[in-house]
């Protein structure tokens, strides 16, 4: 066989395998605006969201951001935020949250499952604080915010 002939059928596996794709990644890049959130506690069950508040999570490839606030001018409440660095593995979504309105938080890894249908992400996990006593499961669903093309 001429010596071509053999380099190109000894590096076609090779190309070949390099070039296969990775599975697809869940699309978790974006905006996302909170649109609901439960929370199981003990023998509790109970909403923590409602309509005087608004939140959006924002998420690039490597790290996440909340900002969480008030919409009723009437009402007093803490305004939050925080963020870090995620990582995504098949449908298992872990916040390293670094930063966060209340430092009792920071330093603390939470992991969830995630899925996205259409244009809704259904994050649940569990959040567990020790220090601050905190060990309950959240459910949180979100909307894709959608971003207006300019003509």
């Amino acid at each position: 066989m001429h010596r071509t002939a053999t380099c190109v059928l000894l590096l076609l596996p090779c190309l070949l395998f390099s070039c296969h794709s990775k599975p697809d990644q869940l699309p978790l890049e974006g905006t996302w605006e909170l649109i609901s959130a439960t929370t199981m506690e003990r023998d509790s069950t109970f909403s923590t969201f409602d309509s005087t508040r608004s939140m959006i999570k924002i998420l690039n490839k490597t790290h996440f951001a909340f900002l969480n606030h008030t919409i009723d001018a009437n009402t007093v409440a803490p305004y939050s935020a925080g963020g870090g660095k995620y990582t995504l593995v098949d449908s298992t979504y872990t916040e390293h949250l670094d930063y966060f309105s209340d430092p009792a938080w920071e330093n603390h890894t939470f992991s969830f499952t995630v899925n996205i249908q259409n244009d809704t992400l259904i994050q649940k996990g569990v959040e567990k604080v020790e220090a601050l006593g905190i060990d309950r499961v959240i459910i949180e669903k979100y909307t894709r915010v959608k971003t207006e093309q300019k003509p």
